[in-house]
């Protein structure tokens, strides 16, 4: 069995619009999601769903095949890639929404978009995040090892101090688990920067405290997740108990943590907290840039990708 790798790209649009995908960070021209792709591979997976926007659907796929048309799968067959929307109104029937609201649902709700294309263990990844060769290994793995089971989920925690931009702060969703390492809650943290005295601070948004101490090595999320595909159905429930408290409302978003919580505290799943040794990077702010391409020719340079990425 061969995971799937679920890329949340619909809120991408000024990046992938027409032919242009993301910015070219790597020595060859390579985008953020190239690199994703190819340790995605290596890792064993064999099927990549895209969740985009219709207006730039076609573009975007035209594009994707043309570039990953000779990428194989460990076992030498071609890699397969599936397009979605996700789109304001493709919600349940019965429901009233804000008429002024613009943008769709949020993150859990776009991987509902995938409920018909995905009956497999599978991974959940941010289009514009580096997130290291180690962590997808890790979660391809967990994949393999959760075939044929249910209600058995997984997030990749990253250290914070593993995640901070140089130019300016950040905000980070802190895990919280026990001592067998299951998730029991991901607290928003907002304004997160290291201090002139070595030490990281943020503003806990779930306390409202200012200023707090952190542990730079506490382990955060950056969307990389693991699903059994039963997350599917599940998900679909509290998304229905979601639009009927939030659905007149105009900015609420149905978040992945805010899905999994429902889920697991409503005591349908498990959700591991998995520690990998990588350090995320990616372009949060327009200064960032300069360093991430400096981070991918280093990576070149050690020999750990091949330049180009793809021939």
């Amino acid at each position: 069995m061969k995971p799937t790798l679920l890329v949340l790209a619909a809120g991408m649009g000024s990046r992938y619009g027409g032919l242009k995908q993301m910015d070219g960070v790597g020595p060859s021209g390579e985008t953020i999601i190239d690199y994703s792709i190819h340790d995605a591979v290596e890792a064993g997976f064999g099927k990549v769903v895209y969740i985009v926007r219709e207006y730039f659907k076609a573009d975007m796929e035209k594009a994707v095949k043309e570039k990953y048309a000779g990428v194989k799968t460990c076992d030498g067959k071609p890699l397969e890639f599936v397009f979605v929307t996700q789109e304001l109104d493709k919600i349940p029937a019965g429901y009233d929404i804000n008429p002024d609201r613009q943008k769709p649902w949020g993150t859990a709700h776009a991987l509902l978009m995938a409920k018909d294309v995905i009956h497999e263990p599978f991974a959940v990844i941010n289009g514009d995040d580096f997130y290291g060769k180690e962590s997808f290994k890790i979660l391809g793995d967990w994949c393999r090892r959760h075939e044929n089971t249910e209600g058995q989920y997984c997030i990749i925690g990253f250290e914070l101090e593993n995640t901070l931009s140089e130019n300016g702060s950040v905000s980070r969703g802190i895990c919280y688990y026990d001592e067998k390492g299951i998730l029991t809650g991901v607290a928003e943290h907002l304004d997160i920067a290291k201090a002139e005295d070595g030490k990281v601070y943020g503003d806990n948004s779930v306390t409202g405290e200012k200023h707090v101490e952190l542990a730079a090595k506490a382990l955060c999320s950056m969307n990389m997740w693991g699903f059994t595909p039963d997350y599917f159905a599940k998900s679909e429930a509290s998304f229905h108990t979601f639009l009927k408290e939030f659905g007149m409302e105009l900015k609420k978003e149905y978040y992945i943590p805010y899905a999994v919580d429902v889920i697991v505290k409503g005591g349908e799943a498990c959700c591991e907290v998995l520690s990998t040794p990588s350090k995320w990077f990616g372009v949060t702010y327009k200064e960032d840039r300069p360093g991430v391409v400096a981070k991918f020719q280093e990576l070149a340079d050690k020999g750990v990708y091949p330049t180009p990425l793809y021939k």
